[in-house]
């Protein structure tokens, strides 16, 4: 309570003391009593609630009244387009204005010059001469000399890096740019020597203008040394950009001009002369250099436009001419009109705004070039890496046979994605340059941060879902591969070809229902409707629900698997394909039978285990029988001395002989117990070979014969008229 006193004590008397005119005087002991007194009184009227609020009530009353809140509100500025048209328009307008008053200034200086009336001090302009001109001769003539001395040993690297690798030759071009920079700081180096020891001024001191023009010639020279190094016009070997030699010396001779030109203006001549003689002289040059300049890209757009079309042309048609090559191809057509636009355009706003309007014009454009480039690189890595193509070490090709076509097939269509990512962060790095949204300010707010994770979230949600089905597909091509390991049993063959569809299947639902669910969609309406749905599918495709059912219980009692020789729905033939819901089988026509689970009402599996041949063969009815029963024997065994067949056939023969008679004939039995699905070709041969055995041993097949028998008396029967049928 005490502070806040001392604090409104201190108020009023500084209030007391402004508000009249102090008078020097000498305190008294009188005036320093009635201080203690008043302080006193104001910590008891402080202390009394009462006497307080009335103080308080005062206070208000006298304190006068706040003009700046008293005011009235101002209005708010008028936001509408036409005002803000209005008020851009007027800007342009006035520092158009100012531009040209600055130009006439330097015809104005001009004719002061001549008639001597212009208030120049000519000893700080010929000390400023003298100066300068040391700077020049040095800096330039020891540049020249350093040129003329490297020149040798330029030639000599452009030698060495003539057919070698792209590492090899990268590494050269290094050694050179070094060599070509050294160069320029060295004489860079001996110009700052040159201004602190000679000249006009102090020994160790330079002028202001001494160090513009040093500066100006590093920035020029480096930014020309870029230049030489993409282009490399005298030295092929060195050159970094695939271009003609034409081309080369002509895109060098005309870059380096230019960059001289507004280097020399813009860091050295405009602020010398700004100030030694005047700002409108400085303003004037800037113009004229302007606008010779902008004269020159014209008159170049204008000398390349039919090559720059030509070649965006050739360049989309070796592209296939694609939709974004297309584009490129199209613009090609028009190139040249947009770039004098541009060119225009950046002449105009430098007039109307050459402080603010010029630098952020070049720095945009800067930064769009490089984003163009930088996305070029990028994109024609991706196109050369997917060009050439995935090729897997031969042991890795050898176990995983599909695994390169099936990383052939999904590596384009991500770097496709990629490419196109690419191509968007090169657009959004265009509208970022030129202010035409403020992505940066974006992505870092929360909203941009959640937007950016969900998009991220989902991608890798779904490369995890790509890398997973490569992996599981590729492991189970491993297990089935008979080249590496065990060879695979027909159970695991079919097992594992279901257990690969059905992880398919899961995975591209449970990685969509994911993906959708980082992106902000709410997946309980569509887990709703999948139920939904699923239950309609289940009443209304019945024979669909059998046909899962029944092939369910087709896998758990392992009736059949793939390569199995069966029997189903009236078809016979071998499997080829087993899914949940049907059977491929392709019969001895090569025809191919998909068969539905719900209409196998049985399935008659020839590859069980074991296999039988049965043999059943008829003979003559007056043959002995005997005879063809040792026929079958030795058939057998020559059978079993057949290298193809004897390690097949599991057991003895099983002649079990007579087992019909008829009229004409008898018939004999036998088995030939051989390995599941080996039963056929041991069969085959033990058929030729008793064939062959029945003719060797005369033992006769009751084959037809046909007898001519004369009519009764021996007479034969009479002919018939021409055309008329034998009764």
């Amino acid at each position: 309570m005490r502070l806040i006193c001392f604090f409104l004590l201190a108020s009023l008397c500084v209030s007391s003391a402004l508000a009249q005119t102090p008078l020097p005087q000498t305190a008294t002991a009188s005036q320093t009593t009635d201080s203690s007194t008043a302080v006193d009184d104001l910590v008891r009227i402080l202390e009394d609630d009462t006497a307080r609020a009335a103080l308080i009530e005062r206070l208000q009353q006298a304190a006068p009244v706040d003009e700046a809140v008293a005011a009235p509100e101002e209005a708010l500025p008028d936001l509408s387009i036409a005002r803000q048209l209005a008020e851009y328009t007027r800007s342009v307008a006035q520092g158009a204005s100012a531009t040209v008053r600055a130009v006439g200034g330097i015809f104005v200086n001009f004719r002061q010059a001549v008639d001597g009336t212009l208030n120049a001090d000519y000893e700080v302009l010929g000390a400023l001469a003298v100066n300068l001109g040391i700077v020049l001769a040095g800096l330039f003539g020891s540049f020249w000399l350093l040129r003329l001395a490297t020149q040798p040993l330029m030639a000599r690297i452009s030698r060495g890096a003539a057919n070698r690798n792209a590492w090899q030759k990268l590494g050269i071009i290094a050694t050179g740019t070094l060599v070509d920079t050294l160069s320029v700081i060295i004489a860079w180096a001996f110009g700052y020597v040159l201004a602190l020891n000679f000249g006009t001024t102090p020994r160790g001191e330079m002028g202001i203008n001494q160090s513009l023009l040093l500066n100006a010639f590093l920035f020029v020279e480096l930014c020309k040394l870029v230049v030489r190094v993409l282009l490399a016009p005298r030295h092929t070997s060195l050159r970094f950009l695939r271009v003609t030699d034409d081309n080369a010396a002509y895109w060098s001779f005309w870059l380096a001009r230019l960059v001289s030109l507004l280097g020399y203006t813009f860091m050295f001549i405009s602020p010398m002369l700004a100030s030694a003689i005047s700002p409108a002289a400085a303003t004037a040059v800037q113009v004229l250099i302007m606008i010779t300049v902008v004269t020159v890209g014209v008159i170049i757009v204008l000398q390349n436009k039919d090559d720059v079309r030509v070649w965006l042309s050739e360049l989309a048609a070796r592209r296939g001419n694609g939709g974004l090559w297309r584009v490129l191809a199209a613009v090609g057509q028009q190139w040249h009109v947009l770039a004098i636009a541009y060119l225009l355009a950046l002449l105009v706003v430098w007039f109307a705004n050459p402080q603010e309007a010029l630098p952020f014009m070049l720095g945009a454009t800067v930064q769009s070039l490089l984003a163009v480039v930088i996305g070029s690189l990028i994109v024609g890595f991706i196109s050369r890496f997917v060009n050439v193509g995935l090729r897997l070490p031969p042991d890795i090709s050898q176990r995983l046979p599909l695994l390169e076509n099936r990383l052939q097939a999904f590596v384009p269509a991500v770097m496709a994605v990629v490419r196109w990512v690419v191509i968007a962060g090169v657009v959004v790095s265009v509208g970022q340059a030129w202010e035409l949204f403020d992505f940066a300010s974006w992505i870092g707010s929360d909203e941009g941060l959640g937007v950016a994770g969900s998009v991220v979230s989902a991608a890798l949600i779904v490369l995890t879902a790509i890398v997973l089905h490569v992996v599981v597909a590729s492991w189970v091509e491993y297990r089935l591969s008979s080249n590496v390991g065990k060879p695979p049993t027909p159970r695991e063959k079919t097992l594992l070809n279901l257990f690969k569809n059905a992880f398919t299947v899961a995975l591209v639902i449970f990685g969509v229902m994911l993906a959708l669910a980082q992106i902000g969609v709410n997946i309980a309406p569509l887990l709703a409707g999948a139920g939904v749905v699923g239950l309609a599918i289940g009443f209304g495709a019945q024979k669909l629900v059998q046909d899962i059912i029944t092939g369910i219980f087709i896998q758990f009692e392992n009736v059949m698997n793939e390569g199995d020789v069966v029997e189903a729905a009236g078809r016979s033939g071998v499997v080829e394909k087993l899914t949940i819901r049907s059977v491929t089988i392709r019969d001895m026509t090569g025809t191919v039978h998909l068969i539905p689970f719900s209409s196998v009402d049985q399935v008659s599996n020839m590859m069980r285990g074991f296999s039988f041949y049965i043999s059943e063969v008829e003979i003559a009815y007056d043959s002995d029988i005997e005879a063809a029963k040792q026929a079958m024997r030795d058939a057998f065994a020559l059978v079993m001395e057949h290298p193809d067949y004897k390690n097949v056939i599991l057991d003895d023969l099983d002649l079990q002989g007579l087992i019909a008679i008829t009229p004409a004939s008898v018939t004999l039995r036998s088995r030939i117990k051989t390995l599941a699905g080996k039963q056929w070709g041991a069969g085959r041969f033990y058929s030729e070979t008793l064939m062959r055995l029945f003719s060797e041993r005369g033992i006769e097949t009751p084959t037809p014969k046909m007898r001519y028998m004369p009519g009764k008396g021996g007479k034969p029967y009479p002919e018939l008229p021409p055309g008329e049928e034998p009764a």
